[in-house]
This record gives C-alpha cells, sequence and structure tokens, in this order.
C-alpha cells in the first residue's frame, strides 16, 4: 500500500469537499510541476485540513460559518491533526482564461476575487482545477503534527497507509459524482 501523501488544504474547504458541496480544488503550477521530486503516482492522496491562514472574505457568505465551524476544536498548540478523508484525482483541467473561471463560479466556496488572484499569480502557468473523488474513511487517522508539515508545501509525506477502499466510503455516489463532473466539463466546453 505503501506510506499516503497528503495534499494540505484549508480546513473549511476540505470540509466542502467531504460534504460534496464542492469536487475540485485549484492549484497553480500543477501538481506535478510543484516540486522537482514530486512523483505523479499520487494521484490519491490524504486530504491534510490547515487551520490557521483560513481568510472569511475568500469565501462565499454562505460558507463563512465553516471556518469557524472547523476552528471550535482547534489550538495553535495542538500535537495531532485528525484526517477524516482521502481523494483520487480524477481528472486535471486546466483553464487559463478568466472568463471560463467564472463560469465554475457556481461549483465552489471560494469569492471570484480568490479565483481571480489564483488565476493572476504566476500568470503564464494555467490554473489547474483538479476533479477530486473524495472519500470518507471510515477510521479517521490521528496524525501526530511534525516539523516537516508546517509551512507552504502542498505536499507532506505521512506515516500512515493508504486505505483500501472497504476502508472508506465515497461522499458521492458514482451516479451523482459522474453527473457532477459532466456538468463542470459541459461548462468548460
Amino acid at each position: 500500500m505503501g506510506n499516503g501523501k497528503a495534499l494540505k488544504e484549508w480546513a473549511s474547504a476540505v470540509k466542502a469537499l467531504e460534504a460534496g458541496s464542492q469536487i475540485f480544488i485549484m492549484r497553480k503550477g500543477g501538481i506535478v510541476e510543484e516540486t522537482r521530486d514530486f512523483q505523479v503516482e499520487s494521484n490519491d492522496f490524504f486530504l491534510y485540513p490547515t487551520y490557521e491562514h483560513q481568510r472569511k472574505e475568500l469565501l462565499k457568505e454562505q460558507y463563512r460559518g465553516i471556518i469557524d465551524e472547523t476552528l471550535v476544536n482547534w489550538s495553535a498548540q495542538d500535537t495531532h491533526v485528525t484526517i477524516n478523508s482521502f481523494a483520487r484525482m480524477v481528472e486535471d483541467i486546466e483553464v487559463s482564461d478568466q472568463e471560463k473561471l467564472n463560469q465554475l463560479f457556481p461549483f465552489h466556496i471560494w469569492t471570484e476575487n480568490f479565483t481571480e488572484e489564483r488565476l493572476k499569480w504566476k500568470r503564464k502557468n494555467p490554473l489547474h482545477i483538479m476533479i477530486l473523488r473524495v472519500y470518507t474513511l471510515n477510521q479517521p487517522i490521528q496524525i501526530e503534527i511534525e516539523q516537516a508539515y508546517i509551512g507552504c508545501k502542498s505536499w507532506i509525506q505521512l506515516q500512515a497507509l493508504v486505505p483500501d477502499d472497504s476502508g472508506m466510503t465515497p461522499v458521492l455516489n458514482e451516479e451523482e459524482f459522474n453527473a457532477q463532473v459532466a456538468e463542470i466539463k459541459r461548462t468548460l466546453a
């Protein structure tokens, strides 16, 4: 099974993925080029929630409360983080123009401002819309927070085994998931 990679993402975004209210994340620089040694085989990864730099003004109003929810039991002194979900990247779609990005607006929790900033950063690189099939772990994992996990990196290596299918449950069933993917692709077509 190998040790699991994890992708760090705001706890509020992880919650939205776990709730099925969005099925993709946005990354600049693409998953592969982000670090020289990053292996493409991690199309499967744990979702590692981060709490510290969440900013309410970057989330649509109806989702801002999620940030407070994520912070209820959180403290900067925490020694462990709980991981509740696992994701498989189903598709990586590149978006280079603002208009296309705006059409995706109904499908995610972010404000237009946020997506615009994301697209403008490192202008020559497209924005990667990574469509994820998200699974809830039947047994959440408690991970000790290591120094190596802290800082501005997207990817971390966890001492946790990648779960097999019987150890997790898809957030959306096949039909719902495929319908959403089709909808997103239609929007971007």
